[in-house]
């Protein structure tokens, strides 16, 4: 370590105190690591127009807060973003490996700061829009994306959840999954930016989601969050930060006139949690990984020696996480258990207990606690009066779907199939009612042959061919 740039950062810090007027914060550590650094940056158009820091803690993270500035003076804003961890300790020659906290710490609140800065108040500058944005999730298949994004591709990674019974490292959307991101984006030569959609994720997806619950839905949040949380900010940023399109690594392929079409790899396939997005959206939309089978993916990765060749799919919602469903309704909607009776559809004899009418979900076979001769399913659930009924299969067989906030982007006679399903494959079918394309509405789906009725609440995805026609949501 180079003492002497260590001990003037140290004793003349570059911007402490000095904290930028109508800037953006990023704040990183506290109580629990004793360390504690807040980062203000504005931002001018394409470029910094200041930056300052406050720092408690050790002396290490006043002299990476230092540094951060420093670099942060007239830097544009994919410079900004370009600083990490590795150029703010190489900033002062290198850090001790007890010291480097301190550098991941300024690091969390500089791309804080920057990402909130951009979103609210960044411009690009003059020219053309030029590359690509890339949402990176600290996964093989994002990183994948990124390697396919071409040049001048900017990273960002959604900081969405924060729960310290989740288990953050299988969370896509923690505070763990944005570091691991950032550092891959960089290695990667890329710039990266840390977008902080925790509040609109909370009243956009999870207390939409908690309130499904209480009314005895089965939502889909992955659908809702695409539709109206993620894409849309994501899509702004690109604009902000002048960028001409959003490349993600979902599994998923476009039309050219700005529609859906399926992924090569039905096993793989995605476009079921997009199928709530619009049009014009779709149209900016990039998916390197749309005509590719996972194998290849991570052979891809493999060659390219990204640490994440082999990193684990995510399995959970991402805000659970290792919480569990029963337990994440009750820490956050003060939905916990509620005893009630279990009735067999045949008789209405109460055959069992269950823990809350709320926890269970149409078609539902495991976890019922009750014995019987044949299989059982839950064919009903009524949370106001706390019943759970269950039967046999055939109660659950229809031909018919009910569907409500359907939104059509063609005319309804083209649609020959739909999913209801993320896991199930699409089934033929036709649209007999309908709202005109581009308005919001009810309509009836008559399937060609009876299937397993799926859970109100879920999505719904029209199809013609492997084309999205628009989705709508179980009745």
């Amino acid at each position: 370590m180079a003492d002497w740039r260590y001990e003037e950062h140290l004793r003349t810090p570059v911007g402490r105190g000095d904290l930028p007027r109508g800037g953006h914060d990023g704040v990183a550590g506290g109580a629990a690591c004793g360390d504690l650094v807040r980062l203000v940056v504005a931002v001018d158009g394409d470029r910094i127009g200041g930056a300052g820091f406050v720092a408690e803690g050790c002396g290490a993270l006043t002299v990476c807060g230092s540094v951060a500035c420093e670099l942060l003076d007239g830097a544009s804003v994919r410079e900004a973003a370009s600083i990490s961890v590795e150029r703010l300790a190489d900033g002062v020659g290198g850090l001790h490996p007890g010291k480097r906290h301190a550098a991941e710490l300024v690091a969390d609140a500089l791309h804080r700061a920057l990402g909130t800065a951009v979103a609210r108040d960044g411009a690009p500058g003059g020219g053309a829009a030029r590359g690509t944005l890339v949402a990176m999730s600290g996964g093989v298949d994002s990183a994948v994306a990124a390697l396919k994004a071409g040049p001048d591709a900017v990273a960002v990674t959604l900081e969405l959840w924060r729960d310290p019974e989740n288990d953050a490292e299988s969370s896509c959307c923690s505070h763990s999954a944005v570091r691991r991101a950032r550092d891959l984006a960089h290695r990667m030569g890329m710039p990266h930016l840390t977008l902080d959609l925790r509040d609109a994720f909370r009243a956009g997806v999870v207390e939409p989601w908690i309130a499904d619950h209480r009314e005895g839905l089965t939502p889909n949040p992955c659908v809702r969050c695409n539709g109206d949380v993620r894409l849309d900010a994501l899509l702004d940023l690109a604009d902000r930060i002048g960028c001409a399109t959003l490349t993600t690594g979902h599994y998923a392929r476009t039309t050219d006139d700005g529609l859906l079409r399926l992924a090569v790899d039905p096993g793989k396939d995605q476009a079921y949690m997009l199928s709530g997005l619009r049009p014009a959206s779709i149209a900016r939309l990039r998916f390197p990984l749309g005509g590719l089978r996972k194998p290849q993916v991570r052979e891809i990765a493999e060659q390219a020696d990204l640490p994440v060749a082999h990193a684990p799919d995510s399995q959970d919602l991402c805000f659970l996480a290792g919480t569990g469903h029963s337990r994440f309704l009750a820490r956050h909607g003060d939905l916990g258990d509620r005893p009630g009776p279990v009735r067999d559809a045949e008789t209405g004899e109460t055959v069992g207990e269950h823990r809350g009418a709320h926890l269970y979900t149409l078609g539902q076979r495991r976890g019922l606690g009750v014995a019987a001769g044949e299989p059982r399913y839950v064919v009903d659930t009524d949370v106001a009066s706390n019943v759970v009924t269950i039967g046999r299969r055939e109660r659950l067989l229809s031909d018919r779907v009910v569907l409500r906030d359907l939104v059509l982007h063609r005319e309804p006679w083209r649609v020959d199939g739909v999913k209801l399903r993320y896991r199930q494959q699409p089934r033929s079918a036709r649209l007999v009612e309908a709202p005109e394309p581009g308005e919001l509405g009810r309509g009836t789906v008559v399937l060609a042959e009876p299937l397993l009725r799926a859970a109100p609440g879920q999505t719904a995805m029209l199809l013609d061919g492997d084309v999205v026609l628009g989705s709508g949501t179980l009745a």
